[in-house]
């Protein structure tokens, strides 16, 4: 196990360049957080639970947590929205994998520089790097799983093959590893430029490479196709000249170079790289390095903790050691993504392949739309405003380059996975919610194009003249289709309507009512029908169907599941469709408490179940929540307490179904504060129970919001800011971000 000396922090804390938007330059108003964490980094991660009483926010994450199991994070470090993160592969294809990790693979087969947390599909892994002291043929190795740890902004693992101890970092856009080798003299580095987190493996991921050797290392372009196709440039620097390169032989089916770097490190035992990354080319990525214009490990890594506990102390809880530590984990999940994707000149690639200069702000990408539309979305323009605009411009830019918005962007290519048209909720939620550093008509012609111009699973003249998906002209997820297409046109008209232009805010919101044609009478479910009008029949309510797997009417759920979508736009409706309150109610009773979950079907998002509630995936999430708009809102505050306590774990395997980019993490913090974005597009809330005594939130330039639950009942009395009367079916977000006090009262008595 590595030590860090006193002076590695203490040196550069006083002076050292800074280039803009690099690496903070730490002051002595950071001296004392840095030194804390020089003592953190070297903690043991079984050491986790002995934290000190006054912990900094920092210091209760556990980035392991998701990482056993379907919730696919990674422990690897990361900079809040960073470009790069950095981290062990134990593998390089299968759903298991899709961030490279899973906490009881035995092997590590070195350490790639970016991958997206929580997703059903392996993207990125670019520039695997492996290190060992000796030269073997293979260099996987075995790692001890005891002197693993993980914290925000540093990873380590000892390579026990490798006789190597290794250290990882980073900033915003490139990547820190320091490897401490077990004796000096000459030691190895694999450099693999064909690995890569693919999902295809009987499909080539390399359509073209080219490597540039530089004495110090290595600088390179690819362009790479596998969920998206995508253009990845980096720039390789070790703090020691190569001293002997050897290109090894292709393998079957490599289209990119392997090579084997050796470094000749005399009595010392320490050797260091820096991994820059740019979606533009090699220019970009050798100007990205400059965010870490020295070889101060410590430095990086105590900067990037600091930037973490700003970003962490925007919402405390009291409670429970175990519960804050899942609390605050999430927190860390949810601010993983978007992901920067422009240089630190502003330049970035686009879906089209073209390179575009931003006017002002970075540029992002990694928006897994489907999700977090939902919570992870809303949670930002409540806890990460300044971030907001910079957003919505990443998605109207992506709109200019490629005629539409998107629907699951990554690396700035498009995905199209998914489907519905999530970009919208987004954007009117923003301008909703009060955000104006993006035009607003603009932002409503893209949307307007987006419902207008056929492009992935949206067929508008279809859709037009039926006024829904009918299950015999579409392949697949029709009712699906038609439930997320409402969300996305009453957001459009919502928007319209926010802007002044009644004509737009009129077509799409009577568009928006199409979902009205899918309920069955029979059963108040939303069942698919045919062009001529016609009930799908049979009709299974429970099957679930997805178009990987079970083709069929709904995606990744089934009509019982889906249903619920349409109380994301218009509530009301669905209760009168449902026959009125009391029905309504009752139909959520039968859903959670009634009705068997579904067995052996987690790969079709039937997993963390109560009755047919599935958590693990998003179409489920916000319906516990509609327990506020009944007589007996007490029981959705009974429910998501039991779902946040069952599904949400403080261990490895503590998020059951994929993270998804923060989703599920939002959900969880959502529920901890008591309140729940069921309408995304608007700017209310729907109230249900703090999980916790008291919450603060405090985002730098808004007053601070203290939330307190009073009294020991689980039903709501009253809900008050400042001593006036809030309705818990509409909380609104001008109530959340003028501050004050929060205030959940129950009966004293349970």
């Amino acid at each position: 196990m590595t030590g860090a000396r006193s002076s590695d922090i203490l040196a550069p804390m006083l002076s050292g360049p800074t280039p803009p938007h690099g690496t903070p330059k730490l002051t002595r108003a950071t001296l004392r957080a840095a030194l804390a964490a020089m003592l953190l980094l070297f903690t043991p991660h079984q050491a986790a639970a002995k934290a000190p009483p006054r912990a900094q926010p920092a210091d209760l994450v556990d980035p392991f947590i998701g990482t056993d199991g379907t919730g696919h994070t990674f422990p690897g470090p990361s900079l809040p929205f960073g470009m790069v993160q950095p981290g062990p592969d134990n593998a390089g294809t299968g759903w298991e994998y899709t961030s490279g990790y899973q906490y009881r693979a035995p092997r590590i087969l070195g350490f790639s520089q970016n991958r997206a947390s929580g997703t059903g599909i392996p993207e990125l892994g670019d520039v695997l790097l492996q290190p060992s002291q000796t030269r073997r043929d293979d260099l996987s190795s075995i790692y001890a799983k005891s002197g693993e740890q993980a914290h925000p902004g540093y990873y380590a693992v000892t390579l026990t093959d490798n006789d190597v101890r290794v250290e990882l970092s980073a900033a915003l856009r490139t990547a820190f590893h320091r490897y401490t080798f077990g004796r000096g003299g000459r030691v190895w580095v694999l450099v693999d430029l064909q690995h890569g987190l693919t999902f295809m493996p009987d499909r080539q991921p390399v359509l073209a490479s080219e490597a540039v050797p530089t004495p110090f290392g290595l600088d390179g372009m690819q362009q790479r196709r596998n969920w998206t196709t995508r253009t990845v440039a980096f720039h390789l620097v070790f703090d020691h000249p190569v001293a002997e390169r050897v290109t090894l032989p292709p393998r079957k089916g490599d289209a990119a170079p392997r090579y084997l770097l050796g470094f000749d490190l005399g009595t010392g035992r320490v050797l260091q790289a820096k991994v820059a990354l740019a979606n533009t080319d090699i220019a970009g990525a050798r100007g990205n390095a400059a965010e870490i214009p020295d070889w101060n490990f410590t430095r990086v890594a105590a900067s990037a903790r600091i930037q973490w506990n700003r970003l962490l102390a925007r919402a405390t809880i009291t409670a429970p050691r175990a519960q804050q530590r899942i609390f605050a984990t999430a927190l860390y999940h949810a601010f993983l993504h978007p992901s920067v994707i422009s240089d630190r000149d502003g330049r970035w690639r686009g879906p089209d392949g073209q390179i575009r200069r931003a006017a002002r702000g970075p540029r992002y990408s990694t928006f897994s739309l489907w999700d977090s539309f939902r919570a992870a979305m809303p949670l930002a323009m409540l806890l990460v405003p300044e971030r907001i605009d910079d957003f919505a411009q990443s998605l109207l830019d992506h709109a200019d380059a490629s005629g539409r918005l998107p629907i699951w962007p990554i690396w700035g290519g498009e995905t199209g996975t998914m489907i519905g048209e999530p970009a919208l909720p987004v954007l009117a939620g923003a301008w909703a919610r009060g955000f104006r550093g993006f035009d607003g008509k603009r932002a409503l012609a893209a949307m307007e194009r987006t419902s207008t111009v056929d492009g992935g699973l949206s067929q508008w003249n279809l859709y037009d003249k039926y006024g829904y998906y009918p299950f015999d002209k579409v392949e697949g997820e029709a009712v699906s289709r038609t439930l997320e297409a409402g969300v996305g046109d009453a957001a459009l008209a919502r928007m319209a309507e926010m802007l002044g232009d009644k004509a737009a805010a009129a077509r799409f919101s009577a568009r928006a009512g199409g979902w009205r044609q899918l309920i069955d009478p029979a059963t108040s479910l939303a069942r698919g029908k045919d062009s001529a009008g016609a009930w799908r029949t049979p009709f299974d309510p429970l099957t679930p169907t997805s178009p990987l797997n079970n083709p069929g009417d709904y995606t990744e759920a089934n009509a019982w599941q889906y249903t619920w979508t349409t109380a994301l736009h218009d509530p009301a409706g669905l209760v009168a469709a449902m026959g009125g309150p009391a029905a309504f109610r009752e139909k959520l009773d039968t859903f959670f408490h009634a009705l068997q979950p579904t067995a052996g079907a987690a790969y079709l998002g039937q997993e963390a179940m109560i009755g047919q509630y599935a958590h693990g995936n998003e179409p489920s999430h916000h319906v516990a929540w509609l327990y506020a708009l009944t007589d007996r809102p007490e029981t959705g505050h009974r429910l998501v307490s039991r779902i946040a306590q069952t599904f949400y774990r403080d261990a490895p395997d503590g998020i059951i179904g994929n993270e998804d980019a923060g989703q599920m993490s939002a959900w969880y913090i959502f529920a901890s504060l008591g309140f729940y974005p069921l309408q995304p597009a608007s700017a209310d809330y729907v109230a249900g129970l703090p999980l916790v005594s008291r919450a603060r939130l405090a985002v730098p330039g808004r007053p601070v919001l203290v939330v307190t639950r009073t009294g020991r009942g689980d039903r709501l009395l009253r809900l008050t800011n400042g001593g006036r009367t809030i309705d818990p079916a509409a909380l609104p977000h001008a109530v959340l971000v003028r501050g004050g006090s929060l205030r959940f009262e129950t009966p004293r008595a349970p």
